[in-house]
């Protein structure tokens, strides 16, 4: 197959051959540059304008543009198009000098799931409770301390949580760790030591919480999935899980609170098998709509081990999560995380507690809210004028929503994106290796660039979508 094109100021005749258009044009684009009929700087045409000419599909187009970017033959760039690379002559280095490869730079712009707007850090707020802190703190404070963690957070995290999150927390129950990932962590040592075998685990989800529940030892088997959420009712056929991983506020990364049917056949499984439900309430305050949807822990204390995070309301940098644990287990965690050198640092611990005790973190939240929710509501109208096609759905609560992609499109528009330069994940990302395939579809987290780069952003999403 040949054709030619004459656009841009490049007048260029391509011969396609091989086994695939999309080889074949990129084979075609290399040889134009080496031999240069391309020179530096030359901008190429839009893939719409170059699959048109070319009589092939624009996703051809796109993904070569996208492979040919990554590889250092061109550069993409918002507002000046594809252009040819430019990139100075081999050169021989002196003798002896070591060899290094060149440094290469992330995408501009990012839509990763997972974090918040870090720019939005409450710094001047927390340097003040930091400094009243450090000025309150009492002499033992700067020893080893109690392995639950400082009493001022806990105490204080019992009466937050308990008005919030409707959680029964007393502070004896309370075990503060190092994130969500180091409490996962020291579950998964108290599960083995229980005799614990299997965990059912949500059809999608982070692979790095099930790689540590694999590593402890422990089997996940995945639970379908549907509109109403993770398929609880299913867990008495699981006859070899003695325990469960949800998220039941806000499901990551499908984003469907939990079915109130839902959250009952959990417990009543619990109670009848003495299995243990854990709960990840990650983003738990963040809905938009009507009132956050409480905490499932709530229903049975004795039965859900509920586990909180810093991470998503402040910043996943302060290391700062808890546990609420039936009674029954503070002693095997407190076992548990004896053995693992992580600590979250006292004073940070102090800091919090007089964040949430002076009513800072009450604000930050519900600023926060507001900003993420402008966010959410600006995302969806983007898309309803510049990609009326796409459905979104998820965006009741949390930080990031699903767009729903045409079937067999997820990696087509993950490399236009690339593109664009802008990062994104597809659902398939987070989908567990048992589970069934799904739809196709991309995990936006809207929560994550700043506000200098959200128009930016939104900008390469709509035309990577178009």
């Amino acid at each position: 197959m040949t054709d030619s094109w004459a656009t841009f100021g490049a007048d260029l005749h391509l011969e396609l051959r091989g086994s695939g258009l999309r080889a074949g044009l990129m084979d075609a684009l290399r040889e134009a540059v080496r031999t240069g009929r391309l020179t530096p700087g030359t901008r190429l045409p839009s893939s719409r304008s170059l699959a048109a000419d070319l009589g092939i599909a624009r996703n051809t187009v796109a993904d070569a543009y996208a492979e040919l970017v990554a590889e250092g033959w061109l550069t993409a760039q918002q507002g000046s198009g594809t252009r040819v690379a430019r990139r100075a002559a081999p050169r021989k280095p002196p003798t002896g000098a070591p060899r290094t490869r060149p440094a290469r730079g992330g995408p501009q712009y990012s839509l990763m799931a997972g974090s918040p707007d870090l720019a939005s850090f409450p710094r001047a707020e927390w340097l003040k409770a930091a400094r009243r802190a450090l000025t309150a703190a009492p002499h033992d404070a700067f020893g080893y301390g109690d392995a639950r963690g400082r009493v001022e957070l806990r105490t204080v995290l019992a009466d937050y949580l308990a008005r919030a999150r409707g959680v029964y927390a007393d502070p004896e129950r309370i075990v503060i760790c190092s994130g969500f990932v180091h409490g996962l962590m020291l579950m998964g040592k108290v599960l083995r030591r229980r005799r614990v075998r299997e965990v059912a685990v949500e059809s999608y989800g982070l692979d790095v919480h099930w790689n540590l529940l694999t590593e402890a030892g422990l089997r996940t088997s995945a639970l379908p999935y549907d509109e109403l959420g993770t398929r609880t009712d299913e867990l008495g056929a699981r006859g070899g899980a003695g325990a469960v991983l949800l998220t039941p506020a806000h499901q990551f990364p499908m984003g469907v609170a939990l079915h109130p049917d839902r959250r009952a056949a959990a417990v009543d499984w619990a109670r009848g098998t003495g299995g243990l439900i854990l709960e990840d309430d990650y983003d738990g305050e963040f809905r938009y709509d009507r009132q956050p949807v409480g905490a499932l822990q709530g229903l049975d204390p004795d039965r859900v081990v509920y586990m909180g995070t810093a991470s998503k309301s402040l910043a996943p940098g302060l290391r700062l999560a808890w546990m609420v644990l039936p009674e029954e287990l503070v002693g095997d965690v407190l076992e548990a995380k004896g053995s693992v050198d992580w600590v979250s640092s006292a004073l940070d611990q102090l800091t919090l507690a007089e964040f949430i005790a002076s009513g800072a973190y009450d604000r930050h939240v519900r600023g926060m809210r507001l900003r993420y929710r402008r966010r959410r509501d600006q995302l969806v109208a983007a898309l309803a004028e510049r990609a009326p096609h796409i459905r979104v759905s998820g965006i009741a609560a949390g930080l990031h929503a699903v767009l729903e992609l045409p079937p067999g499109t997820e990696h087509s528009v993950i490399q236009a994106a690339a593109w664009q330069n802008l990062a994104v994940e597809g659902v398939s990302r987070f989908r567990h290796g048992e589970a069934a395939r799904g739809r196709d579809a991309l995990v936006v987290g809207y929560g994550t660039p700043p506000d200098s780069a959200w128009a930016g952003t939104l900008d390469a999403l709509c035309r990577a979508l178009q």
